[in-house]
Parts: structure tokens; C-alpha cells; sequence
């Protein structure tokens, strides 16, 4: 693998959005920005409450993504309230399955599949029968990567807020070397490897530095964060020079 796919989570620019009723800022505008940019794709987790992203928001984005067809469109969220119906109708490249009760502040950990593996497995079957790629969030946990794959995921995404809360502090290796047992557990059951939450620019690139095989990250609330100061082109183009520059700094054999 040469190198590993941004994509732009808009949650936050519609959470701006929504605050008046003037439609503004265009969450199709940023996505179009973005993906002239070069980010891979676009990420919505479209929650029951629509505390952001709406259900036009998710229709909206589907149709611009049609335009980019080397561009993938990832819609998360938990498939047991309203994720499916957007599968089903909308049938985007992947979906990301993951385990928020409704009410739920943000994503804070991964699927339990002893205990969810078997109501998730028809789902997941059902995703995979329309076209749709399917990942699971997932804590990192070098024991549950086959246990996902088991249940019928393609990829996982590994749930980053442990790493990014280490990150410059004596705890930092120790997370890396976590990711980077589960990312490769992943891989030798046969799942993809995605990555995302709370991941930024300043430690983005030491993350896929040493967890190889990363194939995806999904970033919303550190790179909108980052694009109030430096505008969306901008923020695109320093995350991929991050991207770009954790490759490069690989040694060979890696």
C-alpha cells in the first residue's frame, strides 16, 4: 500500500449550519472544496436526533459523490436505529457500523461482538448484498479482529482517542505499538484497516508512521477545526503533506 485515504467527516460543518436557518455554511460546497482538493472521500454519521447531519445532508452528498466516481462516500452509524435505511436507498461505497446509543455525545468505543456479533452478522450480510463495503469500529483489540471478520466485516475502523489522548506524553508508544498489534491482526483475518477519532494534524502522521497498513482515516472535528483558520483547500492539501510525509519517512523493509 503506497499510501492511505483522507476522509473529510462533515459533521461539525453541518453542527455550524444548523445554528441558524440561513443554510450556511453549504455542507455541499465543503465537500466539493475538499475533493478538489484531493481527499479520497466524504464521511456523515447522520445520528437519529439530526443534531447535524440531516437526512437532506446525506441525499445532498450522495448526488455530488456521483460526480467524483474515484471518490467514496462512507456513511456511519448504528445499524440498529437509522443507519440501514440510508444503505438500503443510498447504497454508498461503505458504511461504518458503530456502537452509539441515541443520545450518545460522540463515539467513545467499540463493538462488543460477543455480545452484538450475532444481531450485527444479518446486517452486515444485507449491507454486503447491495454493493456496500462494511466496517466495524472497533476498539483496539488484537482479539476481536477475528471475531469481526467472522461476522462478515470487510475493514474495521480502529477507534483512535486512546492514541490521540498519549500522544506526546510517555504513553505514546505504548498506543502505537497497541494500534499496530490490532491493525495487524486485522490484516491476517483478511479485514482492511481504517482509523479515526480525535486524529489532527500534529498526530496524524506519527500514527501511520508506525501503524502500517492503514488504508483510511476519517477526520471531521480536527481538520474543520483546522480549516476555520486556514480555509478547506488549505487544511486538504496539510493533511495529505502529512500523510505524504509519514510514507516517506518509513524505513524500506517496512
Amino acid at each position: 500500500m503506497k499510501t492511505t485515504a483522507l476522509s473529510v467527516n462533515l459533521n461539525k460543518v453541518a453542527l455550524v449550519r444548523n445554528t441558524r436557518h440561513l443554510g450556511i455554511p453549504s455542507l455541499t460546497r465543503a465537500a466539493d472544496i475538499c475533493l478538489r482538493q484531493g481527499a479520497s472521500g466524504i464521511t456523515v454519521h447522520p445520528r437519529p436526533d439530526q443534531r447535524h447531519i440531516r437526512t437532506g445532508d446525506v441525499h445532498d452528498l450522495s448526488a455530488l459523490l456521483k460526480g467524483w466516481p474515484d471518490r467514496e462516500f462512507n456513511i456511519e452509524g448504528n445499524p440498529f436505529q437509522n443507519l440501514m435505511g440510508f444503505v438500503q436507498e443510498l447504497r454508498p461505497h461503505q458504511c461504518t457500523l458503530v456502537p452509539d446509543s441515541e443520545g450518545q455525545f460522540t463515539s467513545d468505543h467499540g463493538w462488543d461482538l460477543a455480545r452484538d456479533g450475532e444481531r450485527l452478522r444479518p446486517l452486515i450480510a444485507q449491507a454486503k448484498a447491495l454493493g456496500v463495503r462494511v466496517s466495524l469500529f472497533m476498539d483496539a483489540d488484537p482479539a476481536a479482529m477475528a471475531l469481526a471478520r467472522a461476522v462478515g466485516a470487510d475493514r474495521v475502523e480502529l477507534y483512535t482517542e486512546p492514541y490521540a489522548q498519549a500522544w506526546g506524553s510517555t504513553a505514546q508508544q505504548g498506543q502505537i505499538d497497541r494500534f499496530a498489534a490490532a491493525a495487524q491482526a486485522a490484516q491476517q483475518a483478511g479485514l482492511g484497516v481504517n482509523a479515526g477519532h480525535d486524529l489532527s494534524r500534529d498526530n496524524l502522521g506519527a500514527f501511520l508512521h508506525g501503524v502500517p497498513g492503514v488504508q483510511e482515516v476519517s477526520i471531521g472535528h480536527a481538520l474543520i477545526a483546522d480549516a476555520l483558520e486556514l480555509g478547506y483547500a488549505a487544511t486538504v492539501q496539510a493533511y495529505l503533506h502529512v500523510i505524504a510525509s509519514a510514507f516517506a519517512d518509513r524505513p524500506a523493509a517496512a
